[in-house]
C-alpha cells in the first residue's frame, strides 16, 4: 500500500505552536509582518496569497498584499521596486516576498535582488556573494515533509526534475549541504532515467509530466509543480502515477508540500520579526 505524504498534519502542529509564539510576541510588543508584493491575478498566484493572508490572520501576523497594477511594463517595474525599497526601509515589516511569477519574467533578478537580507524570508535573492539569511520556503517545506514521514535520503538514489529558484536550485543546495546526493533533471531532460532512482521530486509547473512509465516500483514521489490547466491547478504528477499501490510513498493532489511551505514561510517571518 502507497504511504500517502500528507502535509496537514505537520502543518497543523506547527501552525498551533506558531500561534503560540506570536502571541507570547505580541504580549512583548513584537508585531510579525509579511508583505507580499504581486503583478498579477493569475489563479495559481491568487490562490497562494489568500492562503498566505488567512494563515497568517489565523496566527496572528499581519499580512499586507500589495498588488502592483500592470499598466505598462516600466511603470510597473518602478512600482514593485518602490514597494519593496518601501517594505525595506518599514521597521514594522519583517519578511517580504515577491509572488513569482512576475507578468514580465524578465524583470525577476531586478526585482527580488532587492529584498533586504534580513527581510528575506523566502530566499528568492540571489546576488552574488550575499550571505543569505533564510532558505527557499518551498525547499524546506520539502525537507520537512520527508522528514516527517521518516524518509531517510542518505542511503537513496535522489531526483530532483526542475532547477528553478524556488525549489530545484535552493533544495539542492540544502541536499549538498546535509552530504545528500542529488541529480539535476530538466523538463526536456530524458526522463526515462527516473525509473533508477528512489526519491523523485518534481518542480517544473509542467501539468502531467511525471507519468508512470518513469517511476519505478516502491519510490518516493513528492510533486511540488503547479500550474493552472482550463482553470484547475494541476501538478507535474500525473493522476495515474498516484492510483499505483506499489510505491513506497507520494504526496496527495492537494496538501502535501503546500500547507508545510506556508508554515516555512511564516516560522521565517517569525524569526526575522524576533531578531528585529
Amino acid at each position: 500500500m502507497t504511504k500517502v505524504l500528507d502535509g496537514r498534519e505537520l502543518a497543523g502542529f506547527i501552525k498551533e505552536r506558531q500561534a503560540h509564539v506570536v502571541r507570547g510576541m505580541r504580549s512583548r510588543k513584537i508585531f510579525p509582518k509579511l508583505v507580499i508584493v504581486r503583478d498579477s491575478d493569475n489563479p495559481v498566484i491568487v490562490k497562494y496569497v489568500n492562503l498566505k493572508k488567512q494563515y497568517g490572520e489565523d496566527i496572528g501576523v499581519e499580512v499586507v498584499d500589495k498588488k502592483i497594477d500592470a499598466v505598462s511594463d516600466s511603470t510597473s517595474l518602478a512600482a514593485a521596486k518602490k514597494a519593496i525599497i518601501a517594505a525595506n526601509n518599514d521597521v514594522s515589516v519583517s519578511g517580504i516576498i515577491v509572488q513569482l511569477p512576475l507578468t514580465d519574467t524578465s524583470y525577476t533578478d531586478e526585482i527580488v535582488n532587492l529584498i533586504a537580507p534580513e527581510k528575506d524570508v523566502d530566499g528568492l535573492n540571489q546576488t552574488v556573494g550575499l550571505k543569505r539569511k533564510f532558505e527557499s520556503a518551498t525547499a524546506t517545506a520539502i525537507n520537512w515533509l520527508l522528514a516527517g514521514h521518516g524518509i531517510e535520503l542518505a542511503s537513496k538514489r535522489v531526483a530532483l526534475v526542475g532547477y528553478g529558484r524556488l525549489v530545484g536550485q535552493p533544495l539542492k543546495r540544502i541536499f549538498d549541504n546535509s552530504g545528500i546526493s542529488a541529480e539535476v533533471f530538466r523538463h526536456d531532460s530524458d526522463l526515462s532515467k527516473l525509473t533508477d532512482f528512489d526519491v523523485i521530486i518534481s518542480a517544473t509547473g509542467v501539468p502531467h509530466l511525471i507519468t508512470s512509465d518513469m517511476v519505478s516500483s516502491g519510490a518516493v514521489i513528492v510533486d511540488a509543480g503547479t500550474a493552472s490547466e482550463d482553470g484547475v491547478l494541476v501538478g507535474d504528477v500525473d493522476e495515474v502515477v498516484r492510483e499505483r499501490s506499489d510505491l513506497f510513498a507520494i504526496t496527495p493532489k492537494t496538501g502535501g508540500v503546500g500547507p508545510l511551505t506556508v508554515g516555512v514561510l511564516f516560522e521565517d517571518v517569525i524569526q526575522a520579526a524576533e531578531k528585529f
